[in-house]
């Protein structure tokens, strides 16, 4: 999939919340970084991604962040989790940037070898699998063991969401 991508301020996306990130500097706890969010991506169909946080081993090394992907689609590393969060923009909008496939029920169809804990934050969404789909709410939690599946926002308004990845692929 051709995609186009591009880097925007944090003053365009002020709902992505500060990074605090804790650690040991000579042997006692302590708040390594406190930041903005500095890796936000925005599709031109309105998705809006940072990719938060991501390692590239387990156990996880806990000195620093993995190498981080920015794309549409998380990418993980073997053995790697990724801390995500996803604006999703309305389907009459994402609908206008992506065409319809007859082999799927949305054209963002997807699936990714990993094991997903997602929580809804804000607005609404349908989770889409291949055979049936569900409302998500605000407060909803969503454990997706690597699906085929599409995000459908089927309102006027974004649906924000946080998700943590964990690779599961062989």
């Amino acid at each position: 999939m051709n995609e186009k991508i591009s880097i925007i301020s944090m003053h365009d996306v002020p709902t992505i919340p500060r990074r605090v990130v804790t650690g040991h500097k000579n042997g006692v706890a302590t708040i390594i970084q406190d930041e903005l969010v500095r890796n936000v991506t925005t599709h031109e169909s309105g998705f809006v991604i940072s990719d938060v946080w991501a390692t590239d081993a387990m156990p996880a090394k806990l000195d620093k962040s993995a190498v981080i992907a920015d794309s549409l689609f998380p990418v993980l590393q073997k053995n790697g989790t990724l801390f995500r969060y996803v604006h999703i923009p309305p389907d009459s909008v994402v609908k206008q940037h992506f065409p319809s496939r007859p082999d799927a029920p949305h054209p963002l169809m997807h699936k990714t070898e990993t094991l997903d804990y997602i929580i809804i934050l804000s607005g609404e969404v349908y989770l889409m699998m291949e055979d049936t789909e569900t409302l998500l709410k605000p407060g909803d939690i969503v454990i997706q063991s690597a699906t085929n599946h599409a995000w459908s926002n089927r309102t006027n308004t974004p649906c924000i969401q946080l998700a943590i990845l964990l690779d599961a692929s062989e």
